[in-house]
């Protein structure tokens, strides 16, 4: 009896110290948000919203197909810029790279402190002809209908190139003079990876010296609705991106004709592939940027988040089983791998000599292109079939500090721009021009001025990608402030 009571006692004695650990956790896991005085808002001239109007109605198409390129409209582009900003023009120097990609310089009185970098792309991706009747504006009409605009590159990225521009040319006309340097680097072919404009012009960054305090590029943005737990908007910067990897999968059989089929076909040898690597899916993982997102938001959440993320080594399971559910959390936390092409087959009564097919995957931090390939190589284990890279790939890029003068001022600038909203840090699943620039800077953060909500989410490079006025304005008003708070020696 003595026994049972003993082991009854230690039972109790062990759950209450599990109790008190997590009550400790919880009670000292505190807001991290900084604190900052809303600031009035500045006028935005409506000429400002009449330049990003025309700025959409220039065609400036990345075509999947390099013969489609039409140099036209990025000339366009290019005199449009002229035009519409000559203090920024005249005042700063301008580099161009490639024909069609810009880089100013707006020299500092102070050369001892290290430039910032602001950084937007000229280029949109195509609008599929067999779609334009779905829009419910012309993709490239520019048009404000209920106080919002309409057309392709509001959201993704005209609208970070035009208020930056907007930005510099109304500080500029103020006479603002910045104590650090500042770089604004548009690159022209970032929906084809940015080899021709934004790595062009990293590399010349780098052979002339540069050495960057901060660069901020697209990438998050203010979310609305779209995280369990949370309310309020929260402003998500990009500390890190996926890298991306395609794999191509061949397989060569002898064929023949359909009524005296072999055990296995070069279709069944690829598709058994596919399906084990498809049913065996990449680890997941809490890295470092999802690390910093828990501890950013954490403590603004309801009871049961805030529980779980304020004692992480305990519900890291439970934490990721909740972001495996849904689509957009599974691609934080691991490595996803998409099946995107398959090709066999002439007639449906010849059985196929050969087969092939493309997988692309997002890589997470802390894995390599090399780990990818290895470990499809080994699942598949069939020496049939021949794995080679395709024809664009990317290692995920280094995590940078949320502690840093950048990411400070960021959030800072967020916090006077947007009251009431919550900031974190974030991976970004996709590719950004920011990810050439690591050479320059250690301190690369990537971070939209727009905000995205269940309505809006699929239009960026899909069916009626549009931006409401105020949110325009308020890039504009970002970047002004951006530049006064990271520019100016306090």
């Amino acid at each position: 009896m003595k026994v049972f009571k003993k082991i009854g006692w230690l039972f109790f004695i062990g759950l209450l110290l599990v109790v008190v650990y997590l009550a400790f956790n919880f009670v000292t896991f505190g807001s991290k948000q900084i604190t900052a005085q809303s600031i009035t808002p500045i006028r935005i001239d409506k000429s400002a919203v009449e330049n990003f109007q025309k700025a959409i109605k220039i065609q400036t198409v990345s075509p999947e197909n390099s013969i489609d390129f039409d140099s036209t409209q990025f000339d366009l582009f290019n005199t449009f810029l002229k035009e519409s900003y000559p203090m920024v023009d005249s005042l700063l120097e301008k580099k161009v790279f490639n024909s069609y990609s810009f880089l100013y310089q707006w020299k500092g009185i102070d050369p001892s402190l290290k430039p910032i970098i602001l950084m937007g792309h000229l280029d949109v991706v195509p609008v599929i002809e067999a779609n334009k009747t779905d829009w419910r504006r012309e993709p490239f009409g520019g048009e404000i209908k209920q106080d919002t605009i309409w057309g392709r590159g509001t959201l993704d990225d005209k609208v970070g190139v035009i208020s930056i521009m907007e930005a510099v040319e109304l500080l500029l006309k103020e006479g603002f003079k910045p104590d650090r340097s500042i770089y604004l680097s548009f690159g022209h072919d970032e929906e084809l990876g940015g080899e021709a404009g934004a790595k062009t012009i990293a590399r010349y960054l780098k052979e002339q010296g540069v050495r960057a305090e901060f660069v901020l590029d697209e990438g998050g943005s203010i979310v609305r609705g779209l995280i369990p737990g949370i309310k309020k908007d929260v402003a998500l910067i990009g500390i890190a991106e996926k890298g991306s990897v395609s794999l191509d999968l061949t397989v060569k059989l002898e064929g023949g004709h359909s009524s005296m089929p072999e055990k296995e076909t070069a279709i069944d040898v690829l598709a058994t592939a596919i399906a084990k690597v498809k049913n065996n899916p990449f680890p997941a993982k809490i890295t470092k940027p999802m690390k910093g997102f828990i501890e950013q938001l954490g403590p603004e959440m309801t009871f049961i988040n805030k529980l779980a993320f304020s004692n992480q080594a305990l519900f890291e399971p439970l934490i990721i089983s909740t972001y495996e559910a849904s689509t957009s959390g599974n691609a934080l936390i691991r490595t996803t791998t998409s099946p995107t092409i398959f090709n066999s087959g002439v007639k449906e009564n010849i059985i196929p000599l050969s087969a092939s097919a493309t997988i692309n995957f997002r890589i997470i931090p802390e894995t390599t292109v090399a780990q990818v390939k290895d470990r499809v190589k080994n699942l598949i284990a069939d020496d049939r079939i021949k794995i080679t890279l395709g024809s664009f790939n990317s290692e995920p890029s280094k995590v940078s500090n949320i502690d840093s003068f950048g990411y400070q001022k960021i959030h800072e600038t967020i916090a006077e721009i947007y009251p009431d909203i919550l900031v974190s840090p974030y991976l970004v699943i996709a590719a950004t021009d920011s990810r050439h620039f690591e050479e320059v800077s250690e301190n690369i953060y990537r971070f939209a001025t727009i905000t995205i909500n269940p309505e809006n989410i699929k239009s960026i490079h899909g069916l009626n990608e549009r931006i409401p006025v105020q949110d325009f304005e308020n890039a504009i008003r970002f970047y002004v402030q951006l530049i006064k708070n990271g520019t100016v020696k306090s």
